[in-house]
C-alpha cells in the first residue's frame, strides 16, 4: 500500500517507520528542510530504542523516504497520516491549526479517492472540521477517519507493531476496508481493531490518556499521605496493585506525570467539557496535584536545609521525563532545577539521553556532566528526578568518596531502605520512611555526626 505521512515528529516517524516495516511504500513529508536532509541521509531526530534498526533498514530498501514537497507525497498515497502537533492554546484547548492548514493543503492538490487518518490526538469533533475543509474545497471523494495513536515512548516500536487493540473511527465502509487491510499484520496474535464513530474515537484517546493520569495521580497522593500517617507507600502498592480490578501498573509514586501527552491532554479534556457546559472536577483536581508533586523534591530538600539553600551545590541524575526517551517536555527535572536556581543553589545534571535538549533550554543556567559520578563532585546532596537503569545500582561507596555529604533525595525510589541505612546515608524518597542515619547534622560546617540509626517520617 502507498502511505504519505505529514509531520515527522515523535508520532509520525514512529508511525511511518513501521508502516514501511510491513512492506508499504511510505513517503514521509515535513516543512523542515534541514530535518528532511538529515533524515534522507540516514539521520535519526529523536532516541527511540529499536527505531534506528527499522529506520535504516526500510530506507535502505527504499520503502521508507522523505520529502518537504508536499503535492509529490500525496500524489499516490491511497492513505494520508496528518501526524501533526496540537499544543495547547491559549486557552487551554489544543490548538488545531497545523491540521486544519494541513487539511486545507491536501484538500487542494488531491486529484484522487484518499483515506486522510488523524493520528494526531485531537479534540472531539475535528473529524467533522476537517470534512467540512475538504468540502469547501474539493469535490473529490475523500474519508477523513480518526485513529488515535498509543504509543508509549521508550516502547513505541513495540507498540505500534504488537498494540493492544487499534481504535479506528469512520462510518465509511470504504474506508473500514482499507484501514483493516493496512492493520492487519499487526494484529494477528487476535488483539482487536476496534472499529466506532469519529467522535467516540476521538474521546478514546484523551479518556485513556486522562484515567492513567489520574492513576498515577491518585498513588501520588496516597504516597503523600503515607508520609503523614507513618505508613510504607511500597507496600500499599502491593496490597491495591494484587487486586485484579486495579492493576499493578500506574501505581509507581513519584514526581507526577510529564511528556508530550498526559499533560496537554488532561487539560485539553477538562477545557473541551467546559465548552459543553461540564465540570470535569476530578481533572482539575488531577492537574493542580500533579503541578505540586512536580517539585515534592525540592519541598523536601528545603525542609533538610531549614529553607536556605544559598551556595549549596546539587547533583540531578534525571533530565528526560520518563527513562528511554530524550523527551524532556513538562519534564520535572525542569521544574526541579527552575526551584533550585530560584532559591540560590546550583546545580550539575547529567542525563544519559536528555543532555542535548537540556543544554538547548537552558544553556549554562546549569551545568553539565559526561558521566553521573561526575555530576557528584562537590555535591551537597543528590537529587534522583529519572529512573533509568543506570541509576538503579550505583557504586555507593565511590560515590561517598566524591560527594561533600551523604544526602540523597530520590523522587523515584530506586533504592532499598535497609540497604541506605546501612551504608549510612542520608535518603529522602516519597511516600516511605525517611532514612536518617544520625540525629545531629551541623550543616554550616557540613560535619555529620553519626550516633546510630534512626527513622524519622517527614511531612511536606
Amino acid at each position: 500500500m502507498k502511505i504519505a505521512v505529514i509531520g515527522t515528529g515523535y508520532v509520525g516517524l514512529v508511525t511511518g517507520t513501521c508502516l514501511a516495516e510491513t512492506g508499504n511504500e511510505v513517503i514521509c513529508v515535513d516543512i523542515d528542510q534541514l530535518k528532511v536532509e538529515k533524515m534522507q541521509h540516514g539521520i535519526i531526530p529523536i532516541y527511540e530504542p529499536g527505531l534506528d534498526i527499522l529506520f535504516l533498514r526500510n530506507i535502505s530498501q527504499k520503502r521508507l523516504s522523505f520529502t518537504t514537497n508536499l503535492a509529490m507525497a500525496i500524489k499516490d498515497a491511497q492513505i494520508i497520516f496528518m501526524a501533526l502537533p496540537t499544543p495547547p492554546g491559549g486557552d487551554g484547548n489544543a490548538d488545531l491549526s497545523y491540521i486544519l492548514g494541513a487539511a486545507a493543503d491536501v484538500s487542494k492538490l488531491i486529484t484522487s479517492y484518499k483515506v486522510i487518518v488523524n493520528k494526531s490526538t485531537v479534540p472531539v469533533g475535528t473529524a467533522d472540521q476537517v470534512k467540512a475543509v475538504f468540502k469547501a474545497n474539493t469535490a473529490v471523494e475523500a474519508d477523513v477517519v480518526s485513529n488515535p495513536e498509543f504509543l508509549r515512548e521508550g516502547v513505541a516500536v513495540e507498540d505500534f507493531m504488537k498494540p493492544d487493540r487499534v481504535v479506528i473511527g469512520t462510518k465509511s465502509e470504504k474506508a473500514k476496508k482499507l484501514m483493516t487491510e493496512l492493520y492487519a499484520p499487526y494484529v494477528r496474535s487476535g488483539n482487536p481493531i476496534l472499529f466506532m464513530d469519529e467522535k467516540s474515537s476521538e474521546l478514546t484517546k484523551y479518556a485513556a490518556n486522562a484515567f492513567l493520569a489520574t492513576k498515577i495521580t491518585f498513588m501520588n497522593e496516597i504516597a503523600n499521605l503515607c508520609e503523614l500517617v507513618h505508613a510504607d507507600v511500597d507496600s500499599v502498592r502491593l496490597g491495591i496493585g494484587s487486586d485484579e480490578r486495579i492493576g499493578k501498573r500506574f501505581l509507581f509514586p513519584g514526581l507526577g506525570y510529564g511528556g508530550s501527552c498526559f499533560p496537554k491532554d488532561v487539560q485539553a479534556l477538562s477545557k473541551s467539557a467546559e465548552e459543553n457546559q461540564y465540570d470535569f472536577q476530578i481533572l482539575k483536581a488531577v492537574m493542580t496535584v500533579n503541578e505540586k508533586q512536580k517539585t515534592v523534591l525540592v519541598d523536601k530538600v528545603l525542609k533538610y536545609y531549614k529553607g536556605d539553600l544559598k551556595g549549596k551545590h546539587f547533583a540531578l541524575w534525571g533530565l528526560a521525563f520518563k527513562p528511554e526517551t530524550d523527551d524532556i517536555r513538562e519534564a520535572p527535572a525542569l521544574y526541579i532545577i527552575n526551584r533550585l536556581l530560584l532559591n540560590g543553589a546550583t546545580v550539575t545534571a547529567f542525563d544519559p539521553e536528555g543532555m542535548d535538549n537540556i543544554k538547548a533550554l537552558l544553556g549554562d543556567k546549569i551545568s553539565y556532566a559526561d558521566h553521573q559520578y561526575e555530576a557528584l563532585k562537590a555535591a551537597d546532596a543528590l537529587l534522583i528526578a529519572t529512573e533509568w537503569s543506570v541509576f538503579r545500582n550505583p557504586d555507593f561507596e565511590k560515590m561517598e568518596e566524591i560527594m561533600d555529604n551523604k544526602v540523597i533525595f530520590d523522587g523515584r525510589n530506586l533504592y532499598d531502605l535497609q540497604k541506605m541505612i546501612d551504608l549510612g546515608y542520608y535518603y529522602n524518597s516519597i511516600g516511605r520512611s525517611l532514612i536518617h542515619p544520625v540525629t545531629t547534622v551541623d550543616l554550616e560546617e557540613k560535619q555529620v555526626h553519626l550516633t546510630g540509626n534512626q527513622n524519622e517520617f517527614v511531612s511536606l
